[in-house]
């Protein structure tokens, strides 16, 4: 990456990372629009720095064909800062932020946690994967950017603002998920009480023990250490919801649980 192309990564970092303080929305991208992942990701990990909050999980999102053949691959991620996560294991309903103006959604997701002390080869199997794991929760995605446009735009541009990640809401464990099949739970999604989607991980590529080797190859590749342990945000299993301030989701596993969550508008940080 020449100089010039590394300028405009820092400009279009420090842009989105202004803008998430500020609760600020963005009409337009915030400079050059990148074209491919490895540049996006340029992006991301200097917003990652300039951000300075810790990361203690990645979302994972799919890349739809024909652009999974087109930029190389079929999943994305994302940062999941600290001050994000919100656990709502005993049935409460916290209040999520998300950008007015921007970008806003909500997502059913299983929430897959790394166990500390992973220090590779990633695993090749659902069997490997499982035994690098602790923990299984059932959880919410909130999707927002201050830029609207941050998924239509394309792959790049999701991944170039934190995988259009703004909070992840931790629900109840998962019991016995060492035994069950986690591509066979019924998912419903919500939003004020109507039905807006309804599907089983099955659905989701090689499904959510896929994505976490998906990630753990993304960081290292990426240099980042995934020793310490790390939450996975597996995909959005019901679809990506878009939601509007004042309203409520709720997401159904079947025979496992409930999370649920409402949605306030971000205020500058």
């Amino acid at each position: 990456m020449g100089i010039e192309l590394n300028e405009q990564a820092e400009a279009v970092a420090r842009a989105f990372v202004s803008a998430r303080r500020e609760a600020r929305a963005l009409a337009t991208y915030p400079g050059p629009v990148p074209a491919e992942l490895g540049c996006a990701y340029t992006i991301q990990d200097r917003a990652i720095v300039i951000d300075g909050r810790r990361v203690v999980g990645w979302k994972v999102g799919r890349i739809n064909p024909p652009l999974d053949g087109t930029l190389g691959a079929n999943r994305l991620s994302g940062p999941i800062f600290a001050d994000s996560v919100v656990d709502a294991s005993d049935g409460e309903e916290p209040a999520m932020p998300v950008f007015s103006g921007g970008f806003a959604a909500a997502e059913a997701e299983i929430l897959l946690h790394v166990a500390p002390g992973f220090a590779g080869p990633v695993p090749t199997d659902d069997a490997g994967t499982r035994a690098i794991l602790d923990e299984v929760r059932l959880g919410i995605e909130i999707a927002s950017s201050p830029y609207a446009g941050i998924n239509a735009d394309g792959p790049p541009v999701t991944v170039s603002d934190f995988g259009n990640n703004a909070g992840l809401v931790r629900g109840p464990a998962l019991e016995r998920w060492r035994d069950l099949d986690l591509c066979a739970i019924p998912v419903r999604g919500e939003i004020d009480g109507e039905v807006v989607g309804a599907a089983t991980a099955a659905t989701m590529l090689d499904g959510p023990y896929g994505a976490v080797r998906f990630l753990l190859a993304n960081l290292i590749e990426r240099g980042f250490d995934v020793s310490g342990g790390l939450w996975v945000s597996s995909g959005a299993i019901t679809g990506v919801h878009e939601i509007r301030v004042g309203q409520s989701f709720r997401a159904v596993f079947e025979g496992c649980g409930e999370v649920r969550c409402s949605v306030v508008a971000a205020q500058p940080r």
